[in-house]
């Protein structure tokens, strides 16, 4: 940096810190390059032939001081530092209820890692603050150019420091509100605060307060709330200038502030010579921290060294979405409630100084501007003056002490006392004479003459939180209430994307006020109105795509061959409006969204065939048409080909059954693409049947699914030229050791005919007899019961085995079993136990008073068979063939058998079951009688 000339304005400053560097420091060194380096800064900033307004995020004072300043110096061109690529939104601020933050959403990152996927940069913008102040001069004054002049939204990310994964909040409190900017990185004016952290701890210890926020309020906020002009320009170019000094040496940080503002001068310079404008006409807004910036393009006298690269490749979007207080805090790391103090000192600033702040024509949520006085003239242009040394007497002056204002404070304490009573608190009176008491010592034992909301707030606590929170509020929340709340902001519906537009159009029959926060009930009767079924299809798809919570269904499903005739649903689209208002950076309609989010999940590189088909299913149900359903399958039969083990076999089979009795009875002909399924799944789990048998990696219930998907798609891939020799193939080579694998391969052979159940039953004997296995006897059950998934038919067995096991399985086996066996229905055969209770309830007696003479089936003795028929005596039971014979002899003729038509026997006369079994006629005839 250039040495200062002497007989500048702030020569004496320089002097006196020259001079107290040396007394205090023992001789000059680095506490005189610091105080100095600070002096030289806010001289070279004051002198800038244009003009450099430093400002806070989000301070009242420098609201005031920038609407004041406006209405004196009436620039031509603002120059504001805010992402240049979202200037057009700017307007639209004028459409909405603040505060709302201006996003950049990138669902398409080109030029990143794709784990930074979806890139998100938000800028808030509250009333109470200086960038408002600006855009709303500059939008609404004719004649008035605003220009963003700070790095795009590309450039955020391109400048990440080493590559490395954006910063987002670490600690996001888990309130609605507070994450309505989800993980979006942050972009504001002025982030001023101290990056030393000895610096921020010697200063919170001396100033007697707990946090930045509470520092920033009582010692600077307050004393420059109705400061001049020039005293708060110098002031807060100080306190950029020492932060920027005393930060720590991070070199990526501070790369990325230098070339930040070297990009901002070198855009100012461009449009300065591109337009030819005074510099004199013009105002630049930024961070104190970035006005006192030493680097070789600062000011419009500048070198024009920097190189600005074009932005990347991936697609922008921007809009607006709503923010809240709680939003800024948590992103920004400030102190719960700093912001609605912020906004509470923003009024009372306004009514002091009785300063005019600047609203776009037709702001929601705005209150209407005052009629002009006719006395009043317009103010005009005010001439550049020579600078002044304004700091020698701010730092040399004592702190104005403001007086108590005890109206005031004695509202604070009535209305704090009011609304604990309303949230459970014990509060009285007494209380509120405590807190008032309480906040006046406070203030006493930190050197204030009047209290600040961060004493009331404390004191609060003290007197009435006492040990325990009776609700779910605390009283520090409460006084955040008190003090002004949690303010969220709306984006109008003029400002919102198409497809949030779209979606309020397509919900209008509902006759609800949809972009009202909170929850609200919708009824939808589609028998008496069928305009409304097309309002279902948007709350279902609604519910795919936006958090849970956004629509949520009471009443009514949506499943393959179901279709709801009354729906109830809870809508909290206002309340999730930034959820809505991003998926229109995706498409223009939902549809359009929900058919890319269904071929992302679906093409991804780690999709599973389970998913797939679970996005076949998804894309049946909301998007009618076949073309996206078709795709999708095709492209299972290519994962499903590629996959090497059976983990999601159990989904897969699943969704393959809902799948295929939906289009049988939906369709005339099967889809292409699911009969290719079947054959293609037939001989894939055949082939990977022997291994998953012996695999310790599968489980039994994986293992079942895949018998269930070729016993239960055999059909199907048969008729479609598969070859069973496949199956018994894998049959053979299946030799299982582990006795829930043995259970299961035995109960596939008595499907496939391989195995009888006399001899099931003989081997589970075999089992229980043999003491050697008897403690293993619960696993072979544990196979059993998965058995029902693929042979369902066995459920009499699987009752009987259990049944067995219970009586004669000793106690040290039986009862650790118990708790396994009951978790095992529970977590995997919940589709199940229902198949097996059912079949148990009707082999066990109904009644307890039958239990004692009660014999279970496969305990009693077996019945004599029976006699056999006589050879005529099937003529009855064939009647059909003596009337017609003809069809039996053109087949005997073509198979070539000779004989003739024996003569039918003569009819038995008389009931011959009744005869055969006399005992049923007996015991009617004993209820009818009574004897």
């Amino acid at each position: 940096m250039s040495a200062v000339d002497e007989g500048t304005p702030f020569e004496a400053l320089r002097n006196q810190l020259q001079d107290a560097a040396t007394e205090f420091a023992d001789g000059p060194g680095a506490l005189e390059g610091i105080l100095l380096g600070i002096v030289d800064d806010v001289d070279r900033a004051v002198r800038e032939p244009l003009e450099i307004f430093p400002v806070c995020h989000h301070s009242p004072a420098s609201a005031v001081a920038m609407a004041r300043r406006l209405r004196e110096k009436q620039p031509k061109v603002v120059y504001l530092e805010l992402c240049e690529d979202m200037a057009p939104l700017l307007p639209e601020l004028r459409n909405c209820r603040l505060p709302v933050a201006v996003q950049a959403f990138a669902s398409e990152v080109k030029g990143f890692p794709a784990e930074w996927a979806p890139l998100s940069v938000v800028a808030p913008v509250t009333e109470a603050s200086a960038e408002y102040q600006a855009i709303a001069y500059a939008l609404d004054t004719p004649g008035v150019e605003l220009v963003l002049v700070d790095r795009s939204s590309d450039h955020v990310f391109q400048w990440q420091a080493g590559g490395k994964e954006p910063a987002g909040p670490d600690d996001l409190p888990a309130e609605e509100e507070a994450a309505l900017h989800g993980d979006a990185v942050g972009v504001e004016i002025g982030d001023l605060r101290p990056r030393f952290a000895e610096l921020e701890e010697h200063l919170l210890h001396h100033g007697r307060v707990r946090h930045w926020s509470e520092w920033w309020h009582q010692y600077v906020e307050l004393p420059l709330g109705d400061s001049d002009h020039d005293t708060y320009r110098q002031v807060m170019l100080l306190i950029g200038s020492l932060f920027r000094r005393l930060a720590p040496g991070d070199t990526d940080r501070v790369r990325v502030d230098e070339d930040r503002e070297r990009y901002m001068w070198t855009r100012m310079r461009e449009h300065l010579a591109a337009t030819g404008t005074d510099p004199e006409d013009c105002l630049y807004v930024c961070g104190a921290f970035h006005a006192s910036s030493r680097v070789e393009e600062f000011g419009v006298h500048g070198t024009d060294t920097f190189e600005i690269t074009p932005p990347g490749e991936s697609t922008w979007q921007h809009g607006l979405i709503p923010s809240s207080h709680a939003a800024i805090e948590a992103q920004f790391g400030l102190a719960a409630g700093s912001v609605s103090i912020a906004a509470t000192q923003w009024a009372k600033n306004l009514k002091r100084t009785r300063v005019q702040p600047f609203r776009l024509e037709g702001q929601a949520g705005a209150k209407k501007a005052a009629k002009p006085r006719k006395a009043a003239a317009p103010a005009g242009p005010v001439t550049p003056e020579a600078p002044t040394d304004k700091l020698s007497g701010f730092l040399q002056s004592p702190p104005a002490l403001d007086r108590l204002d005890q109206a005031e404070l004695l509202g604070w304490s009535v209305e704090i006392v009011r609304l604990a009573r309303r949230n459970g608190y014990l509060a009285s009176t007494a209380d509120a004479i405590a807190v008032f008491e309480t906040s006046i010592l406070l203030a006493g034992m930190r050197d204030r003459a009047r209290p600040t909301p961060y004493d009331f707030q404390d004191a609060a606590v003290t007197c009435i939180e006492k040990e325990t929170v009776p609700g779910r509020r605390d009283v520090r929340r409460l006084v955040e209430i008190l003090m002004g709340g949690d303010r969220v902001g709306q984006v109008g519906y003029d400002a919102l994307p198409p497809l949030a537009r779209d979606v309020h159009d397509r919900l209008a029959p509902l006759d609800l006020k949809l972009q009202q926060r909170g929850v609200q009930r919708a009824l939808l009767d589609m028998t008496s109105r069928p305009e409304l079924r097309r309002c279902s299809d948007v709350l279902w798809m609604l519910r795919h795509l936006m958090p849970h919570g956004a629509a949520r269904p009471i009443m009514g499903e949506r499943e393959l061959g179901k279709q709801s005739v009354q729906e109830s649903w809870d809508l909290a689209l206002g309340t999730h409006q930034r959820a809505l208002i991003e998926l229109g950076y995706e498409g223009v309609s939902i549809e359009q969204v929900l058919e890319q989010r269904l071929r992302r999940v679906a093409y991804a590189p780690n999709a599973t065939t389970a998913q797939v088909l679970a996005a076949v299913e998804d894309a049946v149900l909301h998007l009618r048409g076949d073309r996206l359903a078709d795709e999708l399958g095709t492209h299972a039969l290519d994962v499903l080909a590629t996959e090497r083990s059976v983990d999601g076999a159990p989904e897969v089979l699943r969704r393959v059954r809902r799948l295929l009795a939906y289009y049988r009875i939906s369709r005339p002909v099967l889809p292409t693409w699911i009969e290719s399924f079947a054959k293609t799944g037939y001989a894939h789990y055949c082939t990977l049947l022997p291994t998953a048998f012996t695999d310790e990696d599968a489980t039994v219930r994986q293992v079942a699914a895949m018998l269930g998907f070729l016993f239960s798609m055999e059909s199907l891939a048969l008729s479609l030229g598969c070859d069973r020799t496949q199956l018994d193939l894998a049959f053979a080579q299946s030799h299982p050791q582990e006795p829930s694998r043995v259970a299961l391969l035995w109960s596939a052979q008595v499907h496939l005919g391989q195995l009888s159940r006399a001899e099931l039953r003989e081997r589970c004997d075999g089992l229980l007899a043999d003491p050697l296995v008897v403690p293993a006897y619960p696993r072979y059950l544990s196979g059993f019961l998965h058995a029902l998934e693929p042979v369902p038919q066995l459920a009499d067995f699987v009752v009987e085995a259990v049944s067995n096991a219970f009586a004669r399985l000793p106690d040290p086996v039986l009862l650790p079993w118990l708790p396994k066996l009951i978790t095992t229905l529970r977590s995997e055969g919940a589709d199940l136990a229902p198949l097996l209770i059912r079949e148990a309830g009707r082999v066990f007696p109904a009644r307890l008073e039958a239990l004692d003479a009660w014999v279970a089936p496969w305990q009693a003795a077996p019945e004599a068979p029976a006699a056999p028929t006589a050879v005529g005596g099937g003529a009855r039971r064939a009647s059909l063939l003596v009337a017609h014979p003809e069809t039996c002899d053109s087949v005997a003729e073509l198979l070539g058998c000779e004989g003739g038509w024996e003569e039918a026997a003569p009819e038995p006369s008389g009931a011959v079951l009744v005869g055969r079994h006399p005992e049923t006629a007996e015991a009617v005839e004993l209820l009818l009688t009574g004897a």
